[in-house]
Formats: structure tokens, C-alpha cells, sequence
């Protein structure tokens, strides 16, 4: 068992129905990145009802459909929090799960577990019009792509190109359809190419297919490269137009061949994101509403949890796992 805070006068108290699985989750329980506090329980892709809620609160009210992503804290006085980026608060954000903070057990503790507290300023209001299942992903796979679409401004007129059909892949293809830009989905795996078209892609672009590459050389206005590890980006970079960006979300490590070049002949840019602030997450949020977008998932229960990391590791799921919190929540 893990022990709560006491809500404050400024928290909220919300029953968890749904917690999203991130390849994240994974790497904090195997501590891959050894940054790893134990006892470690992930989770931050969190949807449910509130609760309770603080004298002070005034955002919300008991009833609720409320959500928590990857932060529920930050220094609020640096100058990343003062312009609403958060996620990239110079004193370093207080993250949802494993995180040191003064409550019990001196950590923090995110979703897979029945309740969470938190303050009402890292508090998003989710859709009540969305179905819930697929909700819970927005709140890292949603703004993860999310985000840099927004930040350089993809829109209709724009050709976007999405590298990697996956959990961060397939709200890409979402969202740049949904802005109105021609979206092209670019992956190794022919297979993929129906999928992606279900999804919005109008096009496929089959990466290994140098021919077709070689044709699509200075066509692409952005690009959002999902692929989760290190591998040479001159493929893609030679698809933008001059002054075009490709943006790195899916690799956290060290690119190794980056060839600079590259970037100097077209004025090219090479980018990274991160998540997004509470502001422009509840943007994402609403956005969502307003055009129905959620995650494609497949439900488990808490119990199947091993077997969801297991098959995460091969990539077998369409796209996120979803536990239900409601049916079985063993902490």
C-alpha cells in the first residue's frame, strides 16, 4: 500500500478510472536510465472523477472529469514557468511518479493506483464528449506531438511528414490531419500504410524505398521523427524544404550521425520537444474535444500489467495500453 497526502487547501482528490501505459513506465520500473527510486510506482497518463476538493480550489468542483500528465509541480518562478513551458522549468519540473517531494514516502507516486492529490494548477479538465478509454494517452502521447505541431505552426497548405506508425506516431498522423496540413506517413513497413490512411495519412512514404525518397527530396514543410533510438536522420532531413524543421520527439539519447551540412545547405532545422505545459496541454485537450481525436487502445486490467511490458518491448499494441483502474487497482 502507498499512503496519500492530505489534500491542502489549494488540491484536488481524484479516483483514477484509467491510467495510460508509456514506454517510460517501463524503462523507470527496469531502471534502465538509473535514475530509478524504489519503490516506484509509474504512471502519468491519468484520467477520473474528483473527489474532494480544497477550500481554495476554483477550477473545479467535486464530479469532475479531471486528468494528470507528466508534471504535477514546478519552481513556478523561472522563466519556463513564467511563460507557461513548464516541462521545461529550469529548476526541474516535479514529475508524476518518482519524483522526491516532503509527502509520505518521500516520492512521488503516479497512476496505477486508485487515487492521486494534487494542485489544481497542474489539474487539466478532459472532454466530457470523448470516449475515456482513449483519453488517457493524450496526456503524454497526445502532447508529445501535440505540442511541436502547434509550436511551428502546422496547418492546411502545409505538407507534414510523420516518421514511425507507434503509440507517438499515430496521434502525429492524428493531429497534423486534423490541422488541416497533407500528412505523409514515412515508415520502414509497407504494412503499416492501411492503418496509417485509417488514421488520416494521406499519403505513405516507405522510407527503404530510395527511389521514392529521392522524389520527395525538398517537398516536406515539417517533419515530427517519432523513432525511439538512435539512427541517421540524413534520409529525412534531405525530404525538407529549405527552412524546414524536423522535430525529434521520440529519441531521448544521443543522435550519432548528424550530418551538419545537411542543415547549412537549406537553411534546414534539426529540433527536439518535450511534452508541453498545463496551458497548452489543456489546449490539446480541447482540441481533442472539439474534433474527437483520442487514442486507438487496447484495455487491460492492473493484473496484466507484466504481459503489457512484455509485448511493449516487441511493439505489439495498437496503439497504448490502457489499464482500467476501476476493475482491478492493487495499491
Amino acid at each position: 500500500m502507498i499512503e496519500r497526502r492530505e489534500p491542502s487547501s489549494s488540491d484536488v482528490l481524484i479516483e483514477i478510472d484509467y491510467c495510460g501505459v508509456c514506454h517510460t513506465d517501463l524503462h523507470f520500473v527496469n531502471n534502465d536510465w538509473g535514475i530509478t527510486e524504489y519503490p516506484v510506482v509509474p504512471g502519468h497518463e491519468i484520467v477520473g472523477r474528483i473527489t474532494e476538493v480544497g477550500t481554495d480550489v476554483s477550477r473545479f468542483q467535486v464530479g469532475d472529469l479531471a486528468a494528470i500528465g507528466c508534471m504535477v509541480n514546478s519552481c513556478g518562478d523561472c522563466q519556463s514557468c513564467l511563460d507557461g513551458n513548464e516541462q521545461y522549468c529550469l529548476k526541474g519540473f516535479t514529475a508524476t511518479y518518482n519524483s522526491p517531494i516532503e509527502d509520505p514516502g518521500g516520492l512521488t507516486f503516479g497512476g496505477y493506483s486508485q487515487r492521486i492529490v494534487a494542485d489544481q494548477s497542474f489539474v487539466l479538465k478532459m472532454p466530457e464528449n470523448l470516449e475515456i478509454t482513449g483519453t488517457a494517452p493524450l496526456l503524454c502521447a497526445g502532447i508529445t506531438t501535440y505540442s511541436p505541431l502547434q509550436h511551428w505552426s502546422v496547418n492546411a497548405g502545409m505538407k507534414v511528414g510523420v516518421v514511425g506508425l507507434g503509440g507517438l506516431g499515430h496521434m502525429g498522423v492524428k493531429f497534423a490531419h486534423a490541422m488541416g496540413a497533407h500528412t505523409v506517413m514515412i515508415t520502414t513497413t509497407p504494412d503499416k500504410g492501411k492503418d496509417a490512411k485509417s488514421l488520416g495519412a494521406d499519403e505513405i512514404l516507405i522510407s527503404t524505398d530510395a527511389s521514392a525518397m529521392s522524389k520527395e527530396a525538398g517537398e516536406f514543410d515539417f517533419i515530427l521523427n517519432t523513432i525511439p533510438v538512435d539512427h541517421k536522420v540524413d534520409p529525412y532531413l534531405d525530404l525538407l524544404k529549405v527552412d524546414g524543421t524536423m522535430c525529434v520527439v521520440g529519441a531521448i539519447e544521443p543522435l550519432n550521425q548528424v550530418n551538419a551540412a545537411q542543415l547549412m545547405f537549406g537553411r534546414k532545422k534539426l529540433a527536439g520537444s518535450l511534452i508541453g505545459g498545463i496551458q497548452q496541454t489543456q489546449e490539446m485537450l480541447n482540441f481533442c474535444g472539439e474534433h474527437n481525436i483520442i487514442s486507438d487502445v487496447e484495455v487491460i486490467r492492473m493484473d496484466q500489467i507484466q504481459d503489457a511490458f512484455e509485448r511493449l518491448v516487441k511493439s505489439d499494441v495498437k496503439y497504448r495500453f490502457v489499464i482500467d483502474m476501476k476493475t482491478l487497482a492493487t495499491v
